[in-house]
């Protein structure tokens, strides 16, 4: 049985504790920690949970029983709660985005690497059906190589999204859109299509004068083959429409699902080209679904690994990636200049002092609400 507890008792950690009570013969839940000790008791009411109740993680340190940690704290606390729990010798799983600097990420995946533990980085979207299948065919290569990409990480948040205490600043958030809400869709982007070589990148603040972080971004990879992508992240598009188009030489796929194929006329000009499509609509029928979804399939594969049953399908490598695609984009569209990747050290938007001193700042954080009386997750955002 493995034994785990939770840090953080924000809106996220309730997908967690969902999570791992479908797998009640695998593990359990022994311990939750929050600074704000109440709201941990509501959920060991709202879950009839029988746990052991704590304000500070450091206090789960000790506990030699406690094999599994979920991280669901705000961004900025990622690196040092995850390290101090590595060392102590847990396999940690933590919330999106994996820190808030690339050298935090750094730390953190020096820390799993010392203990030999798992580090798993929450990227629960991967893990959908429409997702794992486009992952699937994108594998067959019978696209072609990918020569552009489109990206639209589209949600919608209300100006008071922005009062609650932690977000709207570089400094506890880390950023804004780009960073905590498309880290979904730009992580799916690059398991899907590797790594590009530069960013350029625009970030604008429209609707959210009481933050100091972005609420609308648009960045353009570039691939060493010349391929582009482009990726928009955004808080400020009403209905949450999301897509990832991939256009290959011979054939576009996408989610939502969507196969298109052209070849060429003796004029240049296009025609359907059936047999493709059809053979690509066939590949992605024939694809089975997956028997967990989003977080529960994440955590079943953090556990399956723990178990020695698998690796974990994202790791902190991953999750570095993540964030360094994410930092470029700052760092491009906040000095007007392409950026090469990789990122180092040498970066000046490596720490967070430096992402905080050198990123741009669109308004004040005006307003500073503790907890919202609500706590419901709504989003319009579908994959199907």
């Amino acid at each position: 049985m493995i034994n785990v507890a939770i840090v953080g008792s924000g809106s996220i950690s309730s997908a967690h504790i969902k999570a791992y009570q479908q797998f009640s013969d695998r593990c359990k839940i022994v311990a939750f920690c929050d600074i704000y000790p109440e709201k941990v008791e509501k959920a060991v009411r709202d879950f009839n949970l029988k746990i052991d109740i704590y304000s500070d993680y450091n206090e789960l340190l000790n506990r030699t029983d406690i094999d599994l940690v979920s991280v669901c704290t705000p961004p900025y606390t990622h690196a040092e709660i995850a390290i101090a729990l590595l060392d102590a010798g847990k396999h940690v799983i933590v919330e999106k985005p994996m820190a808030s600097s690339l050298e935090e990420c750094d730390a953190m995946n020096r820390a799993q690497k010392m203990s030999g533990k798992i580090l798993s980085v929450i990227s629960q979207n991967r893990f959908t059906n429409p997702m794992m299948k486009l992952k699937a065919i994108l594998d067959t290569k019978l696209m072609g190589p990918i020569v552009h990409t489109q990206v639209d990480s589209f949600w919608w948040r209300g100006h008071s999204y922005y009062d609650l205490w932690w977000r709207g600043t570089y400094e506890k958030e880390g950023g804004g859109c780009t960073l905590n809400h498309a880290v979904h869709h730009i992580d799916i982007f690059h398991w899907m299509n590797g790594m590009p070589s530069e960013v350029t990148a625009v970030t604008s603040n429209t609707s959210h004068d009481n933050a100091e972080v972005e609420d609308l971004s648009i960045a353009i990879f570039r691939y060493p083959n010349g391929s582009l992508a482009q990726v928009t992240s955004s808080v400020v598009h009403h209905g949450e429409e999301q897509q990832l188009i991939f256009q290959g030489k011979n054939a576009r796929v996408s989610v939502p699902w969507k196969v298109k194929a052209s070849k060429s006329k003796e004029n240049g000009f296009p025609e359907k080209d059936e047999e493709l499509e059809a053979m690509l609509q066939t590949a992605y029928e024939q694809l089975p679904d997956l028997e967990f979804t989003g977080h529960t399939a994440q955590i079943e594969d953090v556990l399956s690994a723990i178990e020695g049953k698998k690796e974990v399908l994202v790791d902190g490598i991953q999750g570095r990636q993540t964030l360094e695609l994410i930092t470029a984009i700052y760092q491009a569209a906040s000095t007007g200049e392409a950026v090469k990747l990789p990122l180092t050290a040498n970066s000046p938007f490596y720490t967070s002092e430096g992402v905080n001193k050198n990123a741009t700042h669109f308004f004040e954080k005006t307003n500073h609400v503790v907890n919202f009386s609500e706590n419901m997750i709504t989003t319009g955002g579908k994959y199907e």
